[in-house]
């Protein structure tokens, strides 16, 4: 399989996310100015209920984005064609959706900064909210169980969390 490089925006594929049975889906906060005019499926945000705000740097707790994909052409689009964009968002708010993601977890993702993922290493949330190399640490940890492919034919890895 090649190298990772991801194609459009992220993805993920919900193998085995919890929260979709715990009811661990929440969408109402707004994005922090700082993290910019996009969020991509499969970043992660702190849900920082306290400053009223999703960011990378409050005191929440790292949450998986799984927006609802929304595609307006489906002879031309795919699911790497959405993304959370601010100018289309209304008064160019955004409020992603996220999951809580629990040990155990499961899902699919091109969302990484890893070229070459093996299976078996270990990638941890970074601070930029994308998940990359790393021994295990205070943030989310997870294990790359498979290398994958997405829908679209795209190089991505199957994670499980496990801290």
């Amino acid at each position: 399989m090649a190298n990772i490089k991801r194609v459009g925006y992220g993805q993920v594929e919900p193998n085995h996310l919890s929260a979709q049975r715990t009811g661990q889906i929440y969408a109402q906060l707004p994005a922090a100015a700082a993290l910019g005019d996009k969020i991509e499926n499969g970043q992660f945000v702190k849900y920082d209920l306290a400053n009223n705000e999703c960011n990378l740097t409050g005191k929440g707790e790292w949450m998986l984005v799984f927006n609802e994909i929304k595609l307006y052409d489906d002879r031309k689009q795919m699911y790497r064609d959405y993304a959370m964009l601010k100018e289309d968002c209304v008064n160019g708010e955004m409020v992603p959706r996220v999951f809580k993601t629990n040990i155990g977890d499961i899902y699919t993702t091109n969302m990484i900064d890893e070229i070459d993922p093996a299976v078996g290493s270990l990638l941890k949330v970074g601070d930029d909210g994308i998940l990359t190399t790393g021994a295990e640490s205070d943030v989310p940890c997870f294990q790359v169980a498979k290398r994958y492919t997405l829908a679209d034919g795209q190089d991505a890895v199957k994670v499980v969390r496990i801290k």
